[in-house]
Parts: structure tokens; C-alpha cells; sequence
């Protein structure tokens, strides 16, 4: 069952449907898939990866588009399951290079974007879609299903080309109770599975966790309790986009009678939304702005925050760091109303460490119901296999781990082994008579936003920004006459980072002096960098020993 290194893939043949998944394949984020059948291509999300502790700077992380970015001309359109920031997020840097490429999603998914593409300055051309709806996009017809997740109007789409079908599941779980009253919608699945599903594109997320996931409708009460016995200010963070959960907790300010303002650009424009769409039930007078909440006593307000994974410069983060407008301070209540997304627990650990030390009450999944997966776990993916009945399966959204135990799910339940198919990003699999293989990978590495670059860090510059985080920088500049082989000026060498004062190169300075001169005297040909590494390499070896460091160095050779 695992995932194989292959060479480049061969010609697609006539009569087969080709899927690269181009993120989503080993992390949780960076969702994106392409489908391939008669020189046209279909896309299936497209989000970001939010960076880890060592790739520090980083922004963001997009899907490599290499593999696609000479062909945006045969692309159809690209379905949008949800309106997670893992599924969309990256859509405005894939349009900057085809502004034209339909979107294609449910009302609510497709007003997300178009308020995050308005500050990219991208008018989306865009087809409205919903539950049962049947729509030829080239040679893919593609039908939607209701699926139930943690941000309303989410979908399933089916698939159908002349190589076969395919069900891609999106994001889902198997709430029976849903916020909203919309299931996701087994008779739909039962119905297709009838119908044949030759390959079955499910969210692993949480396939390693045993029984059903937790029905949203019982974060309610534990949020109303917690309201009930805070005698001050209540902040609660939460994903941006997640409307079920802000709606619990306008719910229970209501009940105690509380006002709520939000904090964070993107929870004020999504909540905007949502509520303007009547996916949010705001109840009348309850909202305020952030900048007059201290005119309302601590005991009735209630801060619904971004920035519960720890983000640096989300609304939480600052507050914490005490550089934020609103000072969090003793007993005010902080409620982390999510989970925490595998990589970034420093994080959030540093942010909860702070808070603490201000004095609050930090309360998170670990201490109380206060939040829910939105993701099905083992118990409602068996049903799922059994309903459905796929002929291949290709797990997706999630880490190896994930993938895995999905995979082993699917073989419970009757899928021969053979035909599940564990992939990395850019593996290819071509499915063709019913019958699914992997054929080949393609180059599908990570592409970092820095600032307002893209692309253009590469994983050696994040390796030289660990290096200087964590041991320092040195740097050794010698004037050399090339002629006579003498050192005219220095070593002069500067130390940063580095705990040892500068006076402790004292004992290098020589071994480098002698080093060069022997070099220079022995061969008058080597070039100024054959000379500027032998610095190197001197100072790293005595640096190493000498302090057990290894620092980065910079040397600095000039001639005269």
C-alpha cells in the first residue's frame, strides 16, 4: 500500500482520467487536485499550509502549480468544496496568473472568495451551484452533494467522465444534529454508489480516531456555563470562517446578556457575510464595535478573536504579547474554541503560557467541550465505504498517519488491497477500465509567500534563517596582498548571536592569518571564493570544537 517514487509519468492514454493531487497528500492544508481527460483539466480546491516553527518567516504555503501552470488555457473550472482557508486560500495567487479560471462552489463558499479576491483586485468569473445541481464543465459532468462540516454550504462533487466516476468527499463528518439542519446526505452517496463509483476520494483527517465524531449541538451548553461563571471579559478564539461556532457563542452572550464585538479582519468580513447571506443568525443589538467595548463593563463583553492556532499576528497572539488595542488582563476568561492542527502546537502553547502569566483563565479542548472536529472519524467512514461500495480508493486531507488508517478502513470493509492507493502530492493516478493505478509522480514541492514574494524562498534560504535563529552569525573579513601572500588587514571578526564576546576569536585569528597566507604561497591562482572558503572552513572547525556551535559564516576575503 505505500506510496511509491516513480519515474515521470507516461502519455495519458485515450479513454483514461488522469488525478494528480497537488497538496493535501501528507499535510493538513494545501488542498488541491487535478483531474485530466481529454486535454482538459479539472481542479478541485486549491488552499494553503500554514507554516511550522521551522519555517520561520514563512506566510503562507501554496500547491506547486508548476505542473499545471503551461495549461491554465485547458482548464474548465475549479470546484470549490468549502470555504476553509485550507481549501481556498490559495485561489487569488492561482488567478494572478489566469484571472479568468471559473470558480465554481456553493453561495456562501464562493462569497468567501470573492471578498478575499476583491483585496487581491481580481474580478472571478463565477457559477453558483448547490446541492443536486448537475453541470458539464468540458468533458466532466460534476453533480453535488450536501456534505455536513464545520462552515456551512459545504459539498461533495461527483464526477463523471468516459473513463469512469469519481467522489470527491471535500471536508465532511456525519453530524446527525447539525447546527444549520443540513445532513450530509447518505441517500445522495447510496444513490451514486449505485450508480458505480470507480474511485472514492475521502477525507482521512480523522480516520485514526476511533467511534463518530462529537455532534456540534453539545458546545452549546458548555459555552453557556462558561458564560454563566465568568465576572469578566470572555474572549474566545476561533477560525474565521467558522460560522457554526460563532453562532454558538452569540448565542450564549445573548443568554447573559453579554455584547459581542469582533476582533480580526478576516472574522469581521466572514461574520459580515455569513450574516448578510442568513447563515448567521446575529440577534439584534448584540454586536459592537471593537473600539467601544470599553465603554460597556468587563462583565458584558465578549471578544470572538481569530488566532487560535497561535498565529503571530493574529488578534490572540498580540493580545498575549501585550501589543494589541485591547489588554487582556486577571480573571478575564480565554476559551481556544478549536483544535489544534498537528505542527502547530508550540504555538499555540506559547500563546496559552502567555495569556496564563497576564493572569486569565485559559480553557481549551483539553480542559472542556469547547469544540468539536469537523471531520468524520472511523465509525462514519465505515458507513460511508459501505455505502458508497467504491471499486478504487484514493484517501486525501490528511498526514501519512491519516492516509493510512483510512486506507486500512477501506480494506475492512471489503476494497482489495490492491486497490487502495496511498499517494504523495504529485503522484499520478491514471484510472482506465475501471481499474486505478498509480503511473508516475510529478515535481510538487512547496511554494513559500514571504512578504510579497512568492516562490522565491527556497528550503536552503529557511535552512540559513534556522541556522541564524538558532546559532548565530560570524563574520571574518581579511584584506590580503595577492603578490607577497601577506595579510594586510584583520582578520577582523563580528560575532552575533553568539553568547561569547568577540575577544574569544582572539585565539582563531592567527590560524586563519597562517591558513590564508600558506594557501596564497602555495598557489597564487586561487580565486577570491577558493579563498573566502578556506576562511570558512577554518573558523567552522575551530568554532565547532572550540564552542560547540555552528554557526553561520560569512567570509570576507579582499585583495590588493
Amino acid at each position: 500500500m505505500a506510496a511509491q517514487r516513480l519515474i515521470t509519468p507516461p502519455k495519458l492514454r485515450r479513454g483514461t482520467l488522469r488525478t494528480v493531487a497537488l497538496g493535501g497528500l501528507g499535510d493538513i492544508g494545501r488542498n488541491m487536485t487535478v483531474f485530466e481527460i481529454g486535454g482538459k483539466l479539472l481542479i478541485v480546491d486549491c488552499g494553503v499550509l500554514f507554516p511550522e516553527e521551522e519555517q520561520p518567516g514563512v506566510d503562507l504555503i501554496l500547491p506547486d502549480f508548476s505542473y499545471i501552470e503551461n495549461r491554465l488555457d485547458d482548464v474548465v473550472g475549479l470546484v470549490l468544496t468549502h470555504g476553509h482557508e485550507d481549501h481556498i486560500g490559495a485561489v487569488p495567487y492561482l488567478l494572478r496568473k489566469k484571472p479568468d479560471i471559473p470558480l465554481i462552489g456553493s453561495t456562501l463558499t464562493l462569497a468567501f472568495i470573492e471578498a478575499k479576491l476583491t483585496e487581491h483586485r481580481i474580478k472571478p468569473y463565477t457559477l453558483e451551484v448547490k446541492e443536486g445541481d448537475v453541470e458539464d464543465f468540458g468533458p466532466f459532468q460534476c453533480e453535488f452533494v450536501a456534505v455536513n462540516h464545520s462552515i456551512p454550504d459545504a459539498l461533495a462533487v461527483f464526477i463523471r467522465t468516459e473513463a469512469g466516476t469519481v467522489l470527491h468527499t471535500g471536508d465532511f463528518k456525519m453530524d446527525q444534529l447539525p447546527l444549520d439542519g443540513r445532513i450530509t446526505d447518505l441517500r445522495h452517496f447510496a444513490k451514486l454508489g449505485e450508480e458505480g463509483v470507480d474511485l472514492f476520494l475521502t477525507d482521512s483527517t480523522n480516520a485514526d480516531v476511533p467511534g463518530f465524531t462529537t455532534p456540534e449541538k453539545e458546545i452549546g451548553p458548555t459555552l453557556e456555563q462558561l458564560f454563566g461563571n465568568s465576572s469578566r471579559r470572555i474572549i474566545v478564539a476561533s477560525f474565521s470562517s467558522h460560522v457554526h461556532r460563532v453562532q454558538q457563542v452569540l448565542n450564549a452572550a445573548q443568554a447573559h446578556n453579554r455584547k459581542v464585538a469582533f476582533v480580526g479582519r478576516s472574522m469581521v468580513r466572514n461574520m459580515g457575510i455569513a450574516s448578510k447571506l442568513g447563515f448567521l443568525d446575529v440577534p439584534e443589538g448584540i454586536l459592537v464595535d471593537m473600539k467601544k467595548v470599553d465603554n460597556y463593563p468587563d462583565s458584558e463583553v465578549v471578544l470572538m478573536s481569530t488566532g487560535s492556532q497561535g498565529e503571530p499576528m493574529a488578534a490572540l497572539s498580540r493580545m498575549a504579547n501585550g501589543d494589541h488595542p485591547i489588554q487582556v488582563g486577571q480573571d478575564d476568561t480565554v476559551i481556544l474554541a478549536s483544535s489544534l492542527i498537528p505542527g502547530n502546537e508550540n504555538a499555540v502553547f506559547r500563546v496559552i503560557n502567555g495569556l496564563l502569566k497576564l493572569g486569565t483563565d485559559v480553557i481549551h479542548k483539553g480542559t472542556a467541550k469547547v469544540h468539536v472536529s469537523g471531520h468524520a472519524s472511523a465509525g462514519e467512514l465505515l458507513y460511508c465505504y459501505n455505502i458508497v461500495r467504491p471499486k478504487n480508493v484514493m484517501p486525501v486531507h490528511g498526514e501519512t498517519r491519516h492516509l493510512i488508517a483510512n486506507g486500512k478502513l477501506a480494506e475492512e470493509t471489503g476494497v482489495p488491497s490492491d486497490r487502495v492507493l496511498l499517494a504523495d502530492d504529485g503522484t499520478v493516478v491514471d484510472l482506465h477500465k475501471g481499474v486505478a493505478e498509480i503511473v508516475g509522480q510529478v515535481e510538487c514541492g512547496y511554494v513559500y509567500v514571504d512578504g510579497s514574494s512568492i516562490g522565491e524562498i527556497t528550503d536552503n534560504d529557511l535552512k540559513d534563517r534556522r541556522v541564524l535563529g538558532e546559532e548565530g552569525f560570524i563574520s571574518v573579513v581579511v584584506v590580503v596582498n595577492r603578490q607577497t601572500g601577506k595579510i594586510i588587514s584583520g582578520p577582523d571578526i563580528h560575532a552575533r548571536g553568539v553568547a561569547e564576546e568577540d575577544q574569544v576569536f582572539k585565539d582563531i585569528k592567527p590560524k586563519i592569518s597562517r591558513a590564508l597566507t600558506e594557501a596564497i604561497q602555495d598557489n597564487k591562482e586561487h580565486t577570491t571564493h577558493q579563498l573566502q572558503q578556506i576562511v570558512r572552513r577554518t573558523m567552522g572547525s575551530w568554532v565547532s570544537r572550540k564552542l560547540r556551535r555552528k554557526p553561520m559564516i560569512v567570509p570576507v576575503v579582499v585583495e590588493t
